[in-house]
């Protein structure tokens, strides 16, 4: 197996285009063509994952944050960061970061958190515009069916938790073959009319490749008449955050004990408890303070996620409570998500999950 075996497994689950522009998902070091000897899952890529993945013959990590962000003028080892690329590169290692783009998946990082809450009915809180696109085209009456369940096939017509989704309309496609034309339908120079199909179907965007390429092969015609078109509606599997609701409604003080245990934490960061019993929970893995006016609006009684500030926590205005659980403590289940997700495609293979806490933040607790 190779390591864009691996890639191109995670990628199709959580595209590069869905990540936040100011994100580095991808390979960050090693060769795609790379023989894979096993796999390493950490939260953090740090140079004492890079000694695990030597001591476990791991010549592949698959990390959530990426060690690189922002790029790298020299190579000393003056810093962790070109420390940790110096081992990785002098050790054969390879290291894959699947970050933003996990996190804005409606089955990535913010569901698991969901799951460990225990919370039901989740929706994304904040969906992304523009990652959606329309394809029309125009087929022969007698080919619609086959071609349209060819589309279905490769991605296309997917609708929340509806398949198969497309509009149509009957009417006269005209064409007139010249002498280089091998038709499928008509003679050269001779006017056709032929009953088509109109057929427009949603597909995410960076699937537009795999379309096309299925339409024409699918196509009887040996010229395709199509065009496709980007959306501004949100997709409403794709962004960021999540919402979701619990089974029973909880006094926010036991709501918060139960947090506490669920997600394995030694401290919350909280406002002032308000009255509300909680029922409705928003929520974001790692840094969510640009949600707060996101999780106000879908009608919360909580939102949990990390990294706020002081004065941020004013913004609540009585309206919210904040629980800020940490960054760690928020993304370190991520591991047993690509773990599963890993050892699912691929069970025969060597996928290990990571001992080493990379945590940077430490508490006293007497």
């Amino acid at each position: 197996m190779k390591v864009s075996d691996v890639t191109h497994y995670l990628e199709s689950m959580a595209p590069r285009s869905y990540q936040e522009s100011y994100d580095n998902s991808g390979l960050l070091t090693g060769s795609p063509d790379q023989a894979v000897k096993g796999i390493l899952v950490s939260l953090d890529c740090v140079e004492t994952v890079v000694d695990e993945a030597i001591k476990l013959n791991c010549n592949l990590i698959v990390a959530h944050h990426p060690i690189i962000f922002k790029g790298l003028k020299k190579l000393t080892g003056s810093n962790y960061v070109e420390r940790t690329i110096i081992k990785a590169i002098k050790n054969d290692i390879a290291i894959y970061a699947i970050h933003t783009n996990l996190d804005n998946v409606h089955t990535g990082v913010n569901k698991k958190i969901a799951e460990k809450i225990g919370l039901q009915n989740l929706k994304i809180l904040a969906p992304k515009p523009n990652t959606l696109s329309k394809l029309v085209t125009f087929i022969p009456l007698t080919n619609s069916e086959a071609v349209l369940a060819e589309l279905y096939k490769a991605g296309a017509g997917q609708i929340g938790n509806y398949k198969n989704c497309s509009f149509q309309v009957t009417g006269t496609g005209t064409f007139m073959p010249n002498d280089q034309a091998n038709p499928h339908i008509g003679k050269v120079h001779q006017q056709e009319l032929v009953n088509e199909v109109r057929a427009e179907v949603i597909f995410p965007s960076h699937l537009e490749a795999r379309i096309i390429q299925t339409l024409k092969k699918a196509h009887p015609y040996e010229e395709v008449a199509y065009y496709i078109s980007t959306l501004n509606n949100e997709n409403q599997e794709v962004g960021s955050g999540m919402v979701g609701e619990l089974e029973t409604e909880m006094e926010p003080t036991v709501f918060l004990r139960h947090l506490k245990k669920s997600m394995d934490l030694k401290v919350i960061r909280h406002t002032p408890i308000l009255e509300k019993p909680i029922r409705k929970v928003a929520l974001c893995g790692g840094s969510g303070s640009f949600l707060l006016p996101a999780a106000i609006r879908s009608g919360a009684q909580v939102f949990i996620t990390a990294d706020f500030k002081y004065h941020e926590f004013f913004d609540a205005d009585n309206q919210i409570i904040i629980a800020d659980i940490g960054h760690y403590e928020s993304e370190v289940f991520t591991k047993d998500l690509l773990t599963d997700i890993l050892k699912e495609k691929f069970p025969t293979f060597a996928v290990n999950f990571s001992g080493t806490s990379t945590n940077p933040v430490r508490y006293l607790i007497d």
